[in-house]
């Protein structure tokens, strides 16, 4: 499969829109991150609640381990304290939530801002690439299998602008019906470099591409 064109500027305007892509995918992975990271901070109060809950947690453990030893009513001495614990656990998973929560909504934030931009762009590259690349390769397979260029002379006659095919001939259309071996040979030129595939053996100069002055067909 053909990825890129043969004539050099073709190639590097190729080149240059995969790295303006791969620059984008980046910019807002980038930016995903950042969204990331600052919807994350929001998750310092449950930090701050689960650290609060496990220190009074662990020091009603102790003081609770502390009265256990009074003799006759220690057991006594010690319920309030296990029950205070126990809130203070329910108070630490409280703060626990809370980060598990933050965390969520930032992955979610992230790949939100992120996804829609990069899918965007990067499936009309796709679909830009993958088209170029089967075009491309038919032509190349019609090329080698030796096809008439009448037809890739027809095809530029019913696709290229009028101002390109002006430059070819006053009477474009006439002399490819007359067999005008030249026209038929720079019409053929024209439809070939728009799919990235030079002429083989072209002598007589072709007409300046689309993409050198004209508006450009649909790639």
């Amino acid at each position: 499969m053909s990825l890129y064109a043969d004539h050099p500027a073709h190639r590097t305007r190729q080149v240059v829109g995969d790295l303006l892509v791969a620059a984008w995918v980046l910019v807002w992975a980038l930016v995903g991150r950042a969204v990331h990271d600052a919807v994350a901070e929001l998750a310092a109060p449950g930090r701050t609640l689960e650290d609060a809950g496990t220190s009074l947690e662990s020091g009603l453990q102790q003081a609770g381990e502390r009265v256990a030893d009074v003799p006759l009513v220690g057991d006594d001495l010690r319920a309030p304290f296990d029950s205070a614990g126990e809130a203070a656990g329910t108070l630490t998973q409280a703060g626990v939530d809370i980060q598990d929560g933050v965390a969520q909504a930032a992955t979610v934030a992230g790949w939100s801002v992120a996804l829609w931009p990069v899918v965007v762009v990067l499936g009309a590259w796709v679909w830009a690439r993958v088209r170029f690349a089967r075009r491309s390769t038919s032509a190349r397979r019609l090329v080698a299998a030796g096809a008439d260029l009448d037809l890739f002379a027809l095809r530029a006659l019913a696709r290229m602008p009028l101002a390109t095919l002006a430059r070819v001939s006053d009477d474009p259309a006439g002399d490819w019906r007359r067999g005008d071996e030249d026209v038929v040979r720079r019409l053929a030129a024209l439809e070939l470099r728009s799919v990235g595939v030079r002429l083989p053996g072209a002598g007589a100069p072709a007409a300046p591409a689309p993409g050198d002055g004209a508006v450009s067909p649909p790639r």
